[in-house]
């Protein structure tokens, strides 16, 4: 626990681990008033990984084997892309702003603040996968094996772990444009060797060690193991326990590195 100067001039404590609930509901539905103000940040989250099942179903459209045999895989990969791009800014914005500098000098703990903004843009999240979902099951015609459910908490795991490394790599980027030039470095690397390319056991053995330690290669797993079985596997729950805690873990990193940035 930390202390800082109130307005009396005297110490205060400001919590900085456990987690509050009501600090935490505070902060997220800030976020979400916030974000309904901004009409265009809410169309790049929900709109634009519905545009691209769209395109990607009608660039196919001569062979809908193979829109089904990456449309599953891409369903998460979209979502995870455009969290990590919209979390990365919209909380680089409230540091810039000097939003999250003030918020850091009141009593809320680290914890409450990432667990608030987590909780908002996962609430964003679950509308998302929802909707991409949905799109690509029942008027696209992806035909997948297994129950729509699982693909729906695969693609919302995904939009998660993306809202976690976007809230993650925000600590280290000082403009817009730098969190931009985090995508190739965070997340192309993932998109190659996740698997949708080629199996990764057909990688080079270094590669294929790389892409067992990223999180994208075990959503690109699940969504298979959707794909091709009717019941849930063990294998599905592996894919989806990792992926759930890789996002937990990223999301700790967050509040490690969150600090005020004036003494």
């Amino acid at each position: 626990m930390t202390t800082t100067t109130g307005t009396t001039g005297t110490l205060r404590p400001v919590p900085t681990g456990a987690l509050n609930l009501a600090r935490t509901i505070a902060t997220a539905a800030r976020v979400l008033r916030q974000l309904r103000h901004d009409p265009r940040t809410i169309a790049l989250m929900l709109l634009v990984p519905c545009v691209m099942l769209f395109l990607l179903r009608y660039v196919f459209d001569g062979s809908p084997r193979t829109f089904d045999n990456i449309g599953a895989s891409l369903l998460g990969i979209f979502p995870l892309i455009t969290m990590f791009l919209v979390t990365s800014i919209a909380t680089l914005r409230e540091r810039t702003s000097g939003t999250l500098e003030r918020l850091l000098a009141m009593p809320l703990g680290k914890g409450d603040l990432i667990a608030g903004y987590a909780l908002a843009f996962g609430t964003i999240a679950i509308i998302q996968s929802a909707l991409a979902t949905g799109l690509a099951l029942w008027f696209l015609g992806l035909d997948v094996t297994g129950s729509p459910w699982l693909l729906l908490l695969v693609a919302l795991l995904d939009a998660l772990l993306g809202t976690a490394l976007g809230l993650f790599v925000s600590a280290f980027v000082a403009s817009e444009f730098q969190a931009v030039q985090f995508m190739p470095a965070v997340i192309f690397p993932q998109l190659l060797l996740c698997g949708l390319f080629t199996p990764r056991d057909n990688m080079h053995p270094a590669l294929e060690a790389i892409s067992n330690v990223l999180p994208m290669s075990y959503a690109v797993d699940g969504m298979n193991e959707v794909l091709n079985h009717t019941d849930m596997t063990a294998n599905f729950v592996r894919d989806a326990l990792i992926v759930a805690g890789c996002a937990l873990l990223v999301l700790g990193l967050g509040a490690a590195t969150l600090r005020r940035r004036t003494a």
